[in-house]
């Protein structure tokens, strides 16, 4: 009851949305993340989504798709997830004109994008030949072999690690996580 006065407050006496907000503060609990967005109707709508998220931003500005939010999104995009930084275009290109073909949008979590990457990812995004977006890997050392090890999980992908015997210019489309939806501040 509690939580719901507070929401009702904070949404400048709209009952409606503080209990809304209330139910979703019940249903997350304290370490859930809760969303907020405008929608198309003139209904208020909760809606759960399964998910996760880490405090790591783009890596360009270039990726951003939402200027007015100054946000990346992206829907039923792969997701590359890599345990090293992105140095050589050669390793990489297999892979992108893959994503390509298949018309999907692609975010890569990587350790790091170098230059010669980052500006090959830039020019396609901007040139509208590839939906894509780059952050870095969350945490460091074992904590973000874990980390990238519980996104591949949620993803369905696999982690591209040379560890692992896998290299990236050999990774192919399978190796790569789903996701419904992306949003990167």
């Amino acid at each position: 009851v509690e939580i719901a006065q507070v929401g009702t407050i904070s949404a400048n006496g709209d009952r409606e949305i503080g209990r809304c907000l209330a139910d979703a503060m019940k249903r997350v609990g304290n370490d859930g993340v809760i969303t907020v967005e405008d929608g198309t109707s003139l209904e208020t709508e909760l809606e759960f989504v399964e998910g996760m998220q880490f405090d790591r931003g783009y890596i360009s500005p270039h990726f951003i798709t939402n200027r007015a939010k100054m946000r990346v999104e992206m829907q039923d995009a792969y997701v590359l997830i890599s345990e090293k930084k992105l140095s050589s275009l050669d390793e990489i290109l297999p892979l992108l004109e893959k994503v390509v073909q298949a018309g999907k949008p692609l975010l890569i979590i990587a350790e790091d994008v170098e230059s010669e990457v980052m500006a090959a990812l830039v020019v396609n995004k901007l040139r509208g030949a590839l939906k894509v977006a780059a952050v870095k890997a969350p945490a460091y050392g074992n904590h973000r072999k874990a980390m990238l090890q519980d996104l591949a999980l949620m993803t369905g992908g696999t982690v591209i690690s040379e560890d692992l015997g896998i290299k990236l210019e050999h990774a192919s489309l399978d190796m790569l996580g789903r996701t419904k939806k992306v949003m990167i501040d």
